[in-house]
């Protein structure tokens, strides 16, 4: 037995190594070229691959990001309006989905191309793109991660509206949002339109595309609905706290976690060794401004309101940090980042009582984190690049170099044709089916009456 096997080790060893010699006179005989293309596809492919799955990872980290918003807000509205508040958190999200599919995605990325001007051309049927290597990533991991996109505007809506919005007004308002509005701002820099061809504007993961178009249509509806009743008595504010401050924190962490996949995916690639460390230095640069934004909320509310630390304006430091960075993650040294996202939470603090002396009422914050920070942040963006202006410049050369006079044009017109949309929608709606519900149905609260499931029966009377 021993003997067999010696022999068939040699046959096999021969056999091995006249293999290995055949294969060296082919590789002798074959075109260089063709060589050099074979290996090139085969790196093609696996970028592919990588790229693809940080499209899917990333796409499924934001959509967590939809938990997030769902615990933030039914933490901060009062007890009788947290079911209604998790629902409409739930129906946002599943009406966005239809509606990207349906018309959206085609407006923001047509598949017939897109005039360099303010109307993008739409694709004739919905779609999500054509699978070819020659992309570089799944056409459906593509859209899927745009899709999650476009739910984080819609839940900054439903944040500043709640406690008085009505349900079906909401969600008539999420359609045209979802369908049209942000669409269209997309298609103006992500799709190759008019800001990104004729202003070189810049926003990598979407500051205003989709923080500040969430922002303003908020502003809008806040203004065209009205504050909530009870909630202004002349120049004094009744404050009404939310319901569940240890579910407010919880969501902010989630929507914390959720930033990863926002800015770091929004990378487009993983497949090389530039692209991921790209994507590890925006993780680390993300997070630093979200550290900043909670410190400086925290230090300012601090002075201001004398040693009390509100923690919802931590809270919403966070977020407003994270917003503030999200225009430019990559170009910012971590000192940058944090710097961002420090006076991100100063903004987020200083607003906050403003809008109250407006007499525009914001149940969540959601104006001043993602409207305020999204302006700020897409317009600090030319400076993350110039070491004379960022006392802490970026590590590395770019070949960008968006100017403060393109990233105003995108923050002004973002800004003009979102309020008048959204406001020309939400009065559409309250000439027809009516904003809010009855003032009856308000003050006994939204989970009663319009939901019949109360969030805490065993709490409520």
């Amino acid at each position: 037995m021993t003997h067999t096997l010696s022999k068939f080790g040699r046959w096999a060893g021969l056999a091995a190594a006249s293999l290995a010699a055949t294969g060296a006179a082919w590789a002798q005989e074959v075109d260089p070229e063709l060589l050099a293309r074979i290996e090139a596809l085969e790196g093609s492919a696996s970028a592919y691959v990588d790229n693809s799955y940080l499209f899917l990872i990333g796409g499924l980290i934001v959509m967590f990001m939809a938990a997030g918003f769902l615990c933030l807000e039914v933490g901060l509205v009062r007890s009788k309006n947290a079911s209604m508040q998790a629902l409409k958190n739930v129906a946002l999200f599943s009406v966005a989905g239809l509606m990207f599919w349906i018309i959206g995605y085609n407006i923001a990325y047509p598949a017939s191309g897109l005039a360099e001007g303010l109307i993008p051309i739409p694709g004739g049927v919905p779609w999500v793109g054509e699978d070819s290597l020659d992309t570089g990533y799944a056409a459906h991991s593509d859209w899927f991660f745009q899709m999650v996109f476009v739910a984080t505007a819609a839940s900054i809506v439903s944040g500043t509206v709640a406690e008085r919005v009505s349900l079906w007004a909401f969600l008539g308002f999420t359609v045209f949002l979802t369908a049209i509005i942000y669409p269209v701002v997309v298609s103006w820099e992500w799709g190759g339109g008019y800001l990104d061809s004729a202003w070189d504007f810049s926003d990598f993961a979407g500051s205003t595309l989709v923080h500040s178009t969430g922002g303003w249509a908020a502003l809008m509806g806040a203004i065209i609905i009205g504050p909530r009743i009870g909630k202004y008595f002349g120049d004094t504010v009744n404050p009404m706290p939310g319901s569940n401050i240890p579910m407010a924190a919880l969501g902010t962490f989630i929507l914390w976690f959720g930033w990863f996949g926002f800015n770091g995916a929004s990378q487009l690639a993983a497949g090389t060794f530039d692209d991921i460390n790209a994507v590890a230095k925006i993780f680390v640069n993300t997070n630093m401004a979200a550290v900043g934004g909670v410190l400086s909320a925290m230090i300012l509310t601090a002075i201001l309101y004398k040693g009390k630390v509100d923690p919802t304006m931590a809270f919403n430091g966070a977020i407003g940090g994270l917003v503030s960075i999200t225009a430019e993650p990559l170009a910012p040294a971590i000192g940058g980042a944090v710097l961002i996202g420090a006076i991100g939470g100063v903004l987020v603090v200083l607003t906050v009582p403003l809008l109250d002396k407006l007499k525009i009422d914001d149940v969540v914050g959601a104006i001043p984190a993602h409207l305020v920070c999204g302006i700020w942040g897409t317009m600090i963006v030319p400076a993350s690049y110039h070491s004379a202006i960022m006392p802490f410049p970026a590590d590395h050369e770019f070949a960008g170099d968006p100017n403060f006079v393109g990233q105003l044009v995108g923050v002004v017109l973002t800004g003009v044709f979102v309020s008048i949309a959204s406001a020309a929608i939400w009065f559409l709606f309250k000439v027809t089916i009516g904003v809010r519900v009855s003032e009856e149905d308000e003050q006994l609260g939204l989970d009663r009456a319009d939901t019949g499931v109360e969030a805490y029966p065993d709490f409520v009377s």
